[in-house]
């Protein structure tokens, strides 16, 4: 997981500059974001394997590895990490919903750029603040089964006085579940943007006329959806474990633990949808694909044996 997780996202920085290169152009306030997405995605895995491989290797927990500040350090990596690569996906998803919805203003005010240049220091200045509050006392770490990771403290019994634990768990989980909310909307409203170009198209021209920009938008589109539901598929997990009602048996871990497997492949599946998902490769692989499918069939001729005297209908005796 290591290895594809630090291989897939220097591929994917590979590719964004040598795209950038080709293009001998500024780059996209998309391919921006792209980036600072796999640059954040390749700090957290390298950040947070290494503890793990120690701690397998060690066969020994976190806390006895490196006491509490260990366990804190490590789920405070965990938190930001995690929480910084969602607000950045958000930032893609509202650019491209900006772009759409309002195309003229977007590109005569430099709206893009500007959204930017101010979207990667606050996906990482705010994670790191909110995530920073257990360090201060706002909240509790904790150290999950089998020992080699922490994590908030999720599940928190009203009875225990933990007040402050237990408010920061959920305003964790809130936001989280709001910044999926907020990418599921900008995702819906890019594509009925989207629906609604192509249908003013048909009804001007009678035809669809494919252009650049179009396919450019709908490449990004098709991006911007699949790393959602990666998103969704890898956090919806942890966000449900944090959100689970507070009488729940803090000792039962099972769920937990595999919340945060799936949350551990996020940073390794995003980079291999945007390899697979770009422009160019999707392109080439849906004409092969195409290609393949309609592959038309010969005519397969009868055949006759030259010894019987057959003679094929395909031919007739006095020539082709």
């Amino acid at each position: 997981m290591f290895a594809m997780g630090v291989l897939g996202n220097l591929l994917a920085l590979g590719i964004l500059g040598v795209h950038r290169r080709e293009r001998r152009a500024r780059a996209s306030p998309f391919c921006v974001l792209v980036t600072g997405l796999a640059v954040t995605d390749l700090l957290g895995t390298c950040v947070l394997s290494p503890v793990v491989f120690v701690s397998y290797a060690q066969q020994a927990s976190l806390l006895a590895l490196g006491s509490q500040p260990l366990c804190k350090l490590f789920a405070f990596a965990m938190t930001f990490f995690n929480l910084s690569s969602m607000v950045i996906l958000f930032f893609m998803a509202f650019e491209r919903c900006l772009a759409l919805s309002h195309p003229y203003v977007y590109a005569q005010h430099g709206w893009g750029h500007r959204l930017a240049r101010a979207a990667l220091p606050i996906s990482y200045v705010l994670p790191a603040l909110l995530c920073a509050l257990p360090l201060m006392g706002v909240g509790e770490h904790k150290q999950y089964c089998p020992g080699t990771w922490c994590f908030i403290r999720m599940v928190v019994p009203p009875t225990t006085g933990r007040d402050g634990a237990l408010a920061f768990s959920l305003l964790y989980a809130s936001l989280t579940g709001l910044l999926i909310l907020a990418i599921l909307l900008c995702n819906a409203s890019v594509t009925a943007s989207l629906c609604r170009m192509r249908k003013g198209q048909r009804a001007r021209r009678g035809s669809l006329r494919r252009g650049g920009a179009r396919e450019e938008e709908l490449e990004h589109l098709i991006l911007l959806v699949l790393m959602t539901t990666i998103f969704m598929v890898c956090s919806v997990p942890m966000t449900v474990s944090a959100l689970r009602e507070s009488s729940g048996d803090p000792l039962d871990e099972s769920g937990d633990l595999m919340a945060f497997r799936l949350s551990a492949l996020n940073p390794i599946l995003d980079p291999w949808i945007f390899i697979i998902f770009r422009g160019s490769v999707f392109r080439k692989l849906h004409s092969l694909l195409c290609t393949a499918w309609n592959k038309p069939t010969k005519p397969v001729l009868a055949s006759g044996s030259a010894e019987t005297g057959a003679v094929s209908p395909m031919t007739s005796m006095t020539g082709p």
